[in-house]
């Protein structure tokens, strides 16, 4: 049952999805899963989320581990262990609340236990955390997943993914946390004014075979057509052997927003 304020947890070792697409609305924010294709050789799903929803915010996390969905796991148990701490970071003023979850996430995963227990894992994950709080969202990158803002302002210059995927950077026995600088990549952008839809996706997506959605606007259109439930079907008739997870969710902004000095 869901309450105004609702939190979900998912990793794909315990409901895998293989041939199954699954659909779910989470408070704002809609969740798609699509573990594979048996026929194409998959068996198991190693991705992950989490989302988190706030009076005036939404937090999304897609995990993509491999090897084994141990450090997805782990990811999303530290998570859920310290949800009051990110509930009142987020909860806080708009001029403090990034700052304040940025510290809490590092805070997390330079955690020396966190690091011991990373040590022991079979494998390894690429992790993104999104929020959107007021007419900004701020994200944080390890890895490959990637955050889309499709806005028609945004469009029309060719702009859309907000992070670039990064290879060789991970969360779990290949730990970057445990660097003597830690490697990841965060970001705040304002959004537009209008409807504002906020994606990401696992690579599953992005890598299907005949590259279906190798484009963002492919996405987008798709997105806008039939949705997520149109993605899934469209990567299964391809094959796709790689698990995807995808989360989605519009934004409205009515105030004024950043518009250069000379319009």
């Amino acid at each position: 049952m869901q309450t105004t304020h609702p939190s979900y947890f998912w990793v794909g070792s315990d409901e895998p999805f293989v041939d199954m697409k699954q659909m779910d609305q989470i408070g704002r924010v809609t969740l798609g899963r699509f573990g594979g294709c048996s026929r194409s050789g998959q068996y198991k799903n190693e991705d992950g989320a989490a989302i988190l929803i706030g009076d005036d915010w939404e937090m999304t996390v897609v995990l993509d581990a491999h090897k084994t969905a141990d450090s997805a796991a782990l990811v999303l148990q530290q998570l859920a262990q310290h949800e009051s701490r990110i509930r009142t970071d987020l909860d806080a003023p708009l001029t403090d609340a990034f700052q304040r979850i940025e510290t809490t996430v590092l805070d997390f995963f330079q955690d020396p236990d966190f690091l011991a227990a990373c040590a022991t894992l079979q494998g390894e994950t690429a992790c993104l955390i999104a929020v959107r709080k007021g007419r900004f969202i701020w994200w944080f990158s390890v890895g490959d997943v990637v955050l889309y803002l499709f806005h028609p302002d945004l469009m029309k210059m060719g702009q859309a993914a907000l992070n670039e995927r990064q290879f060789y950077e991970w969360i779990g026995r290949a730990n970057t946390f445990a660097l003597p600088v830690p490697s990841y990549t965060r970001g705040v952008r304002e959004l537009r004014q209008g409807d504002n839809r906020l994606f990401v996706t696992t690579d599953g997506l992005l890598e299907c075979p005949g590259t279906p959605y190798a484009e963002p606007k492919q996405m987008e259109d798709t997105l806008r057509s039939g949705g997520i439930a149109e993605l899934l079907s469209t990567i299964e008739v391809q094959g796709v052997r790689d698990s995807t997870t995808v989360v989605t969710w519009t934004v409205t902004i009515d105030e004024r927003v950043t518009q250069p000095s000379d319009t």
